[in-house]
Parts: C-alpha cells; structure tokens; sequence
C-alpha cells in the first residue's frame, strides 16, 4: 500500500485574514479602445472574428505569411482572371451561406461579450477548444478567416499600415521593459508563497509603473505646451506615435529615501524645471 509523505497530507495554509474567495470587479476602459497590435501568436481566428463582430479591429504583426490559408469567394478561374498576382493566395473558397445562417447567433453571442454578459476568456476558450462538428464554432472560424484575409492583403500591400502594428507593438515593448527593470531586484520573479502575498507584489509593481507612465505623461505635456508657447509646431499626430514608458531617467538601484514635504517645498508651482539649472544656463 503506498503511503503518502506528511508533507503531501498537510492542508494548504494561508496568513490570517486571507480571503477564501476572490473576485475581481469589472472595469470599463476610460479610452475607446478600437484596435489592438499583437505578435503572431495572437492571431487566431476566434480573435480576429471577435474582435471585428464587437466593432474593433486586431492588427498583429504577421510572419510565416506564406503558411496563411486565404479565401475567395468565386472559382480559382474567375479570381485568377481577376486578381492575377494575388489570385494563387487564395487557396481557400470561403463558406459564405454557413455564416448567413448561423449569423443571429454570432451577434447574440458577440453582443453577450461586448456588453459584459460574458468575459472574452471564457467565450475564447470555449471557442477554442470546441469540436469541428460545432457549427456555431465553424462559421466563428469562417468569418475569422475572411478577417484575416483582408488584413493579410491590406498588411502585405501597404507599408504604412505595417509601420503603423510595429510602432504600436514597440510600445507595448517598452513597457513590458520597463516593468523588467522595475523588478530588477527580484530578477523578475515571485517569490512570495502564498496567494495574497503574490498579488502584493505583482499590484506594487503595477503601482510603480503607472507612477512612472503617469509622471513621465505630465512632464510630456508640460514640454509641448512650452515648446508650443514658443512658436514650435508640434503636430498631435507626431504625440500619437509618443510612448510614455521611456525611462532613461529612472534610478532603478538603491535604497531611496525622499522627505516629501522639503522636496515640495522647493517647489514654486508644484513642478519640477523641465531643464536643470545647468543645462539652462548653458542655453540647451
């Protein structure tokens, strides 16, 4: 008879005052969010028949394109005629009648994910790992894959648009870098053992990289206000592509003891010179 170790019989602890339960509240985004870049990974067609039916646009960065199985909606023949470069991409004819029948039910569902009904884990997993015989899930995936065609096509024939995912994805980047600098310390992992000390420290290391991206945006807004007031142009399409998660100014070492209140004292109207004294006096 196999025996189990002590160990393996002790009941899970936690601290005293740990919740047995937990529920995360749901939060509406301030911004209206319509696109999102993403790496290949991302790119599947649950996603990209999603994202389009709750009225946003997914924009990842494509590789392998040649691997991308792209449909038409006529004859080889008839596509080839029209289409005679991009015709032979079009391996696929896509099953337009699948998705007009089951269309009440996509937008039924889509609308339970839009409005909150459901979460977008949930019907994504659950789409997911549903069986070719569903046939809900089957024209899900057909109208992904008329998604993914026309962002294929308009990807591959428009350099703008690439440069466009691949300055959104560098953001993303930087704060992802960012986040690995501030946990330095910790060399990026979690340590804690217990649930609730492990959400401490991933919740402080959120605190710290909003107060960063937050301190960063307002003294951004203060330099172009300033060098607008100086007769700069500064186009707000050029601040569009402006990322606030640099953080060349950042001291991530070291202990850091600030006494707040002399610190604000030195301050006339509650900010920081944009330039320090020196470089000032040098007129840079």
């Amino acid at each position: 008879m196999a025996v189990r170790s002590p160990r393996a019989r002790r009941p899970r602890s936690y601290p005293p005052g740990t919740p047995t339960t937990w529920t995360r509240p749901a939060r509406a985004a301030i911004l209206p969010i319509v696109e999102h870049a993403t790496d290949t990974h991302g790119a599947t067609l649950i996603n990209f028949a999603l994202f389009d039916l709750v009225g946003k646009a997914l924009t990842p960065r494509m590789r392998d394109l040649t691997r991308v199985t792209l449909v038409r909606d006529d004859t080889p023949t008839e596509i080839g005629r029209l289409y005679p470069h991009a015709g032979p991409l079009l391996g696929a004819r896509w099953n337009e009648a699948l998705v007009a029948d089951c269309w009440p039910d996509l937008l039924r569902m889509s609308g339970s994910l839009k409005y909150g009904q459901a979460t977008a884990s949930l019907i994504v997993g659950k789409w997911s790992a549903a069986s070719r015989q569903n046939t809900l899930a089957t024209a899900l995936k057909e109208w992904g894959m008329l998604r993914r065609t026309i962002h294929t096509a308009k990807y591959l024939s428009d350099p703008a648009y690439r440069r466009k995912i691949t300055r959104q994805l560098n953001k993303g980047e930087s704060l992802h870098a960012l986040r690995r600098d501030l946990h330095y310390a910790q060399q990026g992992n979690v340590t804690k053992p217990h649930l609730s000390q492990q959400t401490e420290q991933a919740w402080c290391l959120t605190v710290l990289t909003n107060c960063v991206v937050t301190w960063t945006t307002e003294y951004y807004s203060k330099a172009v206000l300033g060098l607008r007031a100086q007769g700069r142009d500064v186009p707000d399409e050029v601040l569009a592509h402006i990322s606030p998660g640099h953080s060349d100014n950042i001291n991530f070492f070291g202990a850091i003891h600030v006494d707040v209140e002399a610190e604000l004292a030195k301050l006339s109207d509650g900010w920081q010179p944009l330039r320090p004294a020196q470089l000032r006096e040098l007129g840079l």
